[in-house]
This record gives C-alpha cells, structure tokens and sequence, in this order.
C-alpha cells in the first residue's frame, strides 16, 4: 500500500487500541467507544495473517467473536440495534448506530487487505471519539455532520472503487479463494470475512460430496444458460470479455467449474462482495457474493442509513462520482456481459420488526432516491448497454431447508434440467390462444380476492407478431412460464396473495389496486397499524414511486416444481426465480425489455415479441427520465388460490387456460401429470 495511508493507518489502529483502557469519555458514550474499540481490535486480527494455520474450531471461534454482537440472541443489547442505542444513549442513539454499522465493514475490510477503507473507518471512529473528549460535547446535529463529512469527503473514492469491483478483473480476491484454495478443506470458507453459518459449512460439505461429473453438469446448465441468453436476445457475445458471478459462500465447488467453462467462452469472472459503506447500500439487498446474514433484522434495521446524508448535494455527488468512474473505466465497462447469479433459498422465513429509531426516508428523500437511482440507471446503461448485455439466474437450497436436504438440493437439480423442448412446445400453445384475444382475465379462489383484466398489444401480422415470450431455461431458469408486457390503459383491478415472500421479506394478505396499469391503492395485514403496512409496502415493492406500473403479466407452466414445493412443504421458502413459474404472475415496476426496448426479439417459432414496451417506458423517446424506475417485483398467485385464467376475444368470447387451478386449455394436459404424481 502507498506508504502515506500506511503511515495513517497504523497510528489509527495503535490509537484504537488504546481507547480500550481509557476513560475520559462520560457515560453513557464511554460504553459505546470501549466495546466498539474492542470489536475494531478483534475485526482487524486478521491482518497479522497465518489463519490457515488455525483450526476448523478456532476459525469458526473467531468469526463467532466477530459476528456474536448482532446474532439474533445478542441483538436486543447491541448499539447494532437502533431501538438499544436509542435507549442507552438518548437523542444520539440513531447517529450512533449508524456509525456501528459504517465500522462493521472493517471486518471484511481486513480480510481483504483494503488499507484505505480500514483507515477511514477508523479514523471516522476516532474523530467522533475525539470530540466526545471535550469539555463540550458535539450536539446531536454536530455528530450527525461529522459522519455526513465522512461521506461526502469520500464519496467519490467509494463510489469508484464500487464500480471498478463490478467491471474489473483484477480485482481478484474471490476468485483466488475459489481457484486455489483446497475445497475439500473447509477452512477455506473463513478466507473470507463473511459470517459463516452451518448454511455454509453444510452446503460446501455437500457439494463435496457429489461427482465431479455431476458439478460439472451443473455449472454447464448454468454457463450455457448464461450463453444462450445472448443467442436469443440476437446480441453478439463475441464482443464481451467479462461476466459477472454472483454466488453464495458455499458453492465454490460449482464455481470453480464455471469459472473454467466461462473462460472457454472467453470470459473472465468478475466477483465483488455486497456493498458495505453506507454510500454504496441499496435498502438490506446484497448484491455480490454472500454467506447468509448473520441477523436479517440488523440488516433490515440499516436498510435506510442513507436518510442520514441523503440531500440534493449528496445526489448530484454521487452521479458525478458514478459518471467519472464509468468514464475512467470505460474500456473494461464495454466488454462486460453482465452478470451470472447464483442464488439460494431454505432460510428461515423473515417477517421483519419495525424499530422506532431506525433510520428512515422522508417524502423528500424518497423522490430524491428515486431521481438519483433513474439518473444512475440512464449512467450504467451508456456505458454496460442494455441492448448489448444478458444475464442468467439459477437458484439452489441451504440446508436450512430441512432433514431432507440433499433429497431437496436434488430435486431442484431436476427441475433445472427440465425437458426444455417439451415446455416450448406446450408453452407455444398456451401463446398461440393468447395471441387470438386482447384481454386476459385472472380471478381467485378459496378466499383469494384477484380479480384482474390485463389488455394486450394488437397484433398488425399475426404470421410474424406475437404478445408472449415462450420462456425455455436459459437466462431465466428453471424453465416454465410464457410473459408479456401489458397496454397499461384499461389494465384494471386488484391482485391479492393470501401469503408471499418478496425479496426475503413476509407479506400477509398482500393487495394491489390497479388502474389502467397502475397501483393507485395497497395494503398488507403484517403490522397492526394500517400506516406502518402501507410504508411496508412503499418501501419494499413500490420503491416510493408513485403509481408504479404492471410491468409484467405472465402465466407460470413449471407443475413440477408446484408439486415439489407441496412435497416438501417449502412453498413459502422458494426463490421468486422457482416461485414465479408456478402460477401467474405480475410485475410491478420496469418491464423485462427495459433499457433494450428497441433490440427485437423473437420466439423459438421465428415469431417477433413486439410487447417490449409500454405508456411509461415509451417514454424514453421523448424524456428518459420517466421511462424507467430501476425495480421490477414479481408477484405470484399459487395454484390453489386461482380459480381461472381466460383469454377473452372479440364480443367477450372465454377461452380457458386454467380452470381451478388445473390447465384446461387442449394441448396443455401434460402440464397436469405432476398433480396425478
């Protein structure tokens, strides 16, 4: 490292260590500054190297020490939880936790020898140390301005070093891991940093114990899928050179195999930790490589830190940081393909609790975070192009999931590698009677309320045109739904889902009100106030934006997977990825074209989709600043809740595709095997 931040470094970490014995602070900040010393100093162990020689236990004993503050049993007394630091520490209490939060990143920070993140951290803590060492300690509104200096002194170094980890190969610490490490020991899993919790240890533990020929084949489907995306969206994957994986600890195995076949294609694997300074976090979302969370709540409680500096300053900031990068970068920006996920799911269901002192956005700020996130969006897609990149998606459980883990991980192995073919021309039929009509109608049953009628584009060259995408497993997998974008105007009435997990959070009794496309009303049953519902809601799926669109209507095909899910009794634990094939379902937000509205796209049978756009993302010809919203949230009616859903012609003519929950529709009857099973 450059021998000025090693310089500051080390007097920050010899500082640190001595406020452990210190005693010049008042109560009750001098127990918050201890405690958070001792953690820094346990956080920052790593960096007198010579892990791999410890042992399995005395790894797992460290990462416990690191993570045991905001483990589930802990929480209620850690100054991670907004409503305790509150408690302890008055009107500070929220600014407080906030810069818990910012610290506990040194953790990762540490692992992966990042000298210039350590010694602003550390630096920030002994600065707000500092002044609490006065005879005058800072206001509330003193200490709130020094972690907003923090941010918008260095912004711009974050926002850059962000950007560069998403498109830039160099960048290599995972990838060493993975490509080096001996997998079979599983002491590797702790290189990391991350909390390491028996999901990981358990899956790796697994995968060790499958044929490689078998990993091998399961990558494939992966990789290929992440191909073909390409082939089917007609873009030219010749003119890329990076992809972006996206993984859960535990799966090394898989993705070295994929690492391998995606060098083939002539791709180098980019891979990037989630976000972990307040300026790069988007709500409890982690994007990049991950173990499970240690406490969902914590997550969940930091979710809108940034409504402590968010203003306009801070937004035309970050654009600029974002814009600089970009054009610093340009060159690895261009030849990146986009990314190939990885996801998981079998975690213990999470219905989160609203905290009183937890951060959150005011009305100005929600438009503010909605301006910048269109702003960044139109950024990314000049430089990554949309008409130009692809993507993949393929999800796996944990062995939270159960016993029958392994009987599970297996099944959904089937379900990944379904007979595509079959599905395509089953599918094409389900598309063929859609194409005849311009409205489809979707209603519950057994106490689910839907009642919706969806208008579709008019097709000018039925021979050459059609509504629907026929949706076979490649950047989407597993295989199994058919999906279009609807006319907006004349889209009417309400969605209801008895129970669903979105983005791992719980809603109950979920409604959606739509006119002529648009959500105009909402409301969920998790909370006993109907205020605190409604900015669930608006903070979750509606993103603060304002009659957000039906983005998305599609029907499901994917029976074995429904079946699967009773099986076992995981149908509330399934990823939206598995989820959204078994049933209909309706996207709120951008539509699946947005940013390459313009690239056609065609069908197996040769058959140009032309639904790619909408009112809203139409737009984008006139001001591109109100074409898109940067979310799209995918909300699935199960079978036993649907009564039917009818392709209605010209005079009102009904022609079934599925009658209580089975499909009707001729052609369709294999599609009811695995109900008989």
């Amino acid at each position: 490292m450059d021998e000025w931040i090693k310089e500051r470094f080390s007097l920050a970490w010899e500082r640190v260590g001595e406020i452990v014995k210190e005693t010049e602070t008042e109560q009750p900040y001098l127990d918050f500054f201890q405690k958070t010393a001792c953690f820094l100093m346990i956080a920052l162990e790593p960096l007198k190297g010579q892990d791999m020689e410890l042992s399995l236990e005395e790894l797992q004993q460290h990462n416990d020490a690191l993570y045991e503050d905001i483990l589930p049993e802990n929480y209620q007394n850690s100054y991670g939880n907004p409503d305790f630091a509150a408690k302890m520490l008055g009107e500070y209490g929220q600014a407080f936790s906030f810069l818990y939060a910012e610290l506990r990143g040194s953790i990762v920070y540490a692992y992966e020898k990042k000298w210039w993140d350590l010694t602003v951290t550390l630096e920030l803590f002994l600065e707000v140390y500092s002044s609490f060492c006065s005879e005058e300690i800072p206001s509330v509104k003193g200490l709130k301005e020094i972690l907003r200096s923090y941010v918008n002194d260095y912004c711009q170094d974050m926002v850059e070093q962000r950007i560069r980890e998403g498109i830039d190969p160099a960048c290599d610490f995972a990838r060493k891991i993975i490509m080096e490490s001996n997998l079979e020991d599983l002491r590797y899993l702790y290189s990391y940093g991350d909390y390491i919790s028996e999901n990981e240890l358990k899956s790796a533990e697994f995968l060790n114990s499958l044929p490689q020929k078998q990993i091998e084949e399961m990558a494939k489907t992966y990789t290929e899928g992440y191909r073909i995306g390409f082939i089917t969206g007609r873009k030219d994957i010749s003119k890329k050179k990076t992809v972006n994986i996206r993984y859960p600890l535990g799966f090394e195995r898989m993705v070295k195999a994929a690492v391998q076949q995606f060098e083939t294609m002539g791709l180098k694997p980019v891979i990037y930790r989630y976000a972990t300074h307040a300026v790069n976090k988007k709500n409890q979302y982690r994007v990049g490589f991950t173990g499970t969370p240690a406490n969902p709540q914590y997550e969940y409680d930091h979710r809108q830190d940034y409504a402590l500096f968010l203003d306009g300053d801070f937004v035309q900031r970050k654009l600029r940081a974002m814009q600089n990068a970009y054009e610093k970068y340009k060159d690895l920006a261009f030849v990146h393909g986009g990314p190939a996920c990885i996801e998981t799911f079998g975690e213990a269901p999470f219905a989160p609790e609203s905290k009183k002192a937890a951060l959150c956005l005011t009305e100005g700020q929600q438009s503010l975070l909605v301006e910048m996130d269109n702003e960044a969006g139109q950024i990314i897609n000049r430089y990554i192009r949309g008409d130009e990149r692809s993507f993949t998606i393929i999800a796996y459980p944990v062995p939270e999931i159960g016993s029958n883990y392994p009987e599970i991980f297996r099944e959904i192995v089937k379900i990944n590698t379904l007979d595509y073919q079959l599905y395509e021309r089953i599918q094409q039929t389900i598309i063929e009677t859609l194409d005849t009509c311009k409205w489809t109608e979707v209603k519950g049953r057994a106490g689910n309320e839907t009642d919706l009628m969806i208008r579709l584009h008019t097709l000018d060259d039925p021979e050459k045109q059609t509504n629907f995408e026929n949706c076979v497993a490649d950047v989407n997998i597993p295989v199994g739904e058919v999906f279009t974008s609807p006319v907006l105007k004349g889209t009417n009435g309400v969605l209801h889902v008895k129970k669903v997990y979105l983005n791992g959070l719980q809603f109950k009794d979920l409604k959606l009100t739509f006119e002529d496309g648009r959500v105009v009303d909402y409301s969920c049953r998790n909370f006993g106030k109907e205020e605190e519902n409604r900015r669930y809601i608006e903070d979750n799926i509606l993103f603060h934006h304002a009659g957000l669109p039906m983005g998305e209507f599609a029907i499901g095909t994917n029976t074995t997977a429904y079946v699967a899910a009773q099986k076992y009794d995981i149908a509330d634990k399934l990823p939206i990825l598995i989820a959204e094939k078994m049933g209909p379902h309706f996207a709120v937000g951008d539509t699946c074209y947005s940013w390459a509205e313009d690239t056609p796209v065609f069908n197996p049978d040769g058959r140009e989709i032309i639904a790619r756009d909408n009112e809203i993302s139409s737009l984008r010809k006139s001001d591109i600043s109100k074409a898109y919203y940067g979310c799209h949230t995918d909300i699935t009616i199960p079978y036993e809740e649907l009564g039917s859903i009818r392709a209605v012609g010209e005079g009102g003519k009904k022609t079934s595709i599925i009658e209580e929950g089975r499909f009707a529709l001729p052609g369709t009857e294999e599609l009811n095997k695995p109900f008989r099973c």
